[in-house]
């Protein structure tokens, strides 16, 4: 369902894109150069899922159970988004100078 006209989420949109990766006409391109069928929304809805499963794990992690609707508003915020990206750079700068040790 699209959102009204004149629509404007209070936090914004997060994208892969703003993150510092590909677009999600870039990702489904490269997906479907691997022989995977894929447009630019399920890209968005593979990316929006995953970030819903972390949501998850992070929430019960801090004792909460919210239900999926909750969930996807996390997941879509692009400040949640920008944390987990932040948080992943650091595990990959961490892993890369470990083993040069």
């Amino acid at each position: 369902m699209p959102m009204p006209k004149g629509y404007k989420k209070e936090t914004g949109y997060g994208s892969s894109k703003s993150l510092g990766g590909m677009s999600y006409h870039q990702i489904a391109e490269k997906m479907n150069n691997q022989n995977y069928k894929m447009n630019h929304s399920t890209a968005r809805n593979v990316f929006v899922n995953g970030l819903i499963k972390i949501a998850d794990n992070i929430t019960k992690i801090h004792g909460h159970n919210f239900d999926h609707k909750k969930l996807k508003s996390i997941a879509i915020d692009p400040r949640f988004q920008e944390a987990i990206s932040e948080y992943m750079k650091e595990i990959e700068y961490d892993r890369s100078h470990s083993n040069n040790k």
